[in-house]
């Protein structure tokens, strides 16, 4: 049987949880996005915060924290008071770090409070305009005739590393791999002729692809992707394994109380329903996911299981 004192205690802790929740947010929230700046992961979180933010009433402030495959930031949100005022945007890099990091010391699983998904991505095989293919299979014949003459840019431990490194398994090719900080800069670098192969978003490459400053080989969705219409699957080009989708979604240090994660899962999905959000999140390339929260924890579940064979067959190691 509980004591007077306990019980005492136990309604004081109730009505703090219940009045922290109606009183949240009383001050500026801070999300950590673990990738650098301008990146699609980057720019979908600010999209989709400035909604939030007015609906709910308080500034939502950007914390870029890239670096060890989103890693740094990733531990710094986990380590976080559960208070509410420190996020995390997780992306599919989120999910792979489980598996490239044995040896980390958080986990993402116990140690965050999923919030709402947020969004898919497709992404797209891109070549620099230089080399002489057309297809996907035209493209991996260069690269056999060309063994160790062609260079694939990507950011450390996201999913254009993975992809990349299992196309290179699946196709039997010899291309070197490059590892940056950030996918941005793979980017920078291949508008310049020091990389010919990259994977990333339509948000980041459709403009790119529009003005012919690469060109555009295949999408990883199961269908073609409405803004590249004349771009095939992977499926369709003989490479069924890497029909792989990037996502992204918000989450919260382990702790954080249920009728915040609640508020926030609600307030961030009432926002992806607004014209203006849909709209942009498009022009971006990313199609809105509005989920209950317990939806994105089995998300995040099954994404945990699958993904680990993946990586190991694709050879990939931390660096």
């Amino acid at each position: 049987m509980y004591g007077k004192r306990t019980l005492a205690m136990l309604a004081v802790a109730c009505c703090a949880t219940v009045a922290s929740a109606q009183t949240y947010p009383s001050k500026p929230i801070k999300v950590i996005v673990p990738y650098t700046p301008g990146s699609p992961v980057d720019v979908l979180a600010r999209v989709v915060t400035q909604q939030v933010s007015a609906r709910l009433g308080q500034s939502i402030v950007i914390d870029n924290r890239p670096g060890a495959g989103t890693t740094i930031g990733t531990k710094l949100a986990a380590t976080a008071d559960p208070d509410g005022y420190t996020l995390l945007i997780g992306a599919t890099s989120f999910v792979l770090s489980f598996s490239l990091y044995p040896n980390l010391d958080y986990d993402p699983v116990k140690s965050f409070a999923p919030v709402a998904m947020l969004a898919y991505s497709p992404q797209v095989l891109v070549i620099a305009p230089s080399v002489p293919a057309t297809t996907v299979r035209e493209f991996v014949t260069y690269a056999k005739a060309n063994p160790g003459q062609l260079n694939f840019g990507f950011g450390l431990g996201t999913l254009p590393q993975i992809l990349g490194e299992s196309f290179k398994a699946v196709t039997g090719t010899d291309i070197a791999s490059i590892p940056y900080k950030g996918g941005a800069q793979a980017i920078t670098d291949m508008l310049g002729g020091r990389i010919q192969m990259n994977f990333g978003t339509t948000a980041t490459l459709l403009p790119l692809i529009q003005q012919g400053k690469v060109r555009a080989l295949a999408v990883t969705t199961q269908a073609r992707s409405k803004d590249l219409p004349d771009v095939p699957t992977m499926v369709e080009s003989g490479l069924p394994e890497l029909a792989l989708t990037f996502s992204a979604g918000l989450l919260a240090p382990a702790g954080t109380p249920a009728d915040i994660i609640h508020k926030l899962n609600f307030e961030t999905n009432e926002a992806m329903k607004t014209p203006e959000l849909t709209a942009s999140m498009a022009k971006l390339g990313f199609e809105p996911q509005i989920w209950p929260t317990e939806n994105y924890a089995a998300f995040l579940v099954e994404e945990m299981r699958r993904w680990p064979p993946i990586v190991k067959a694709a050879g990939v190691k931390p660096e």
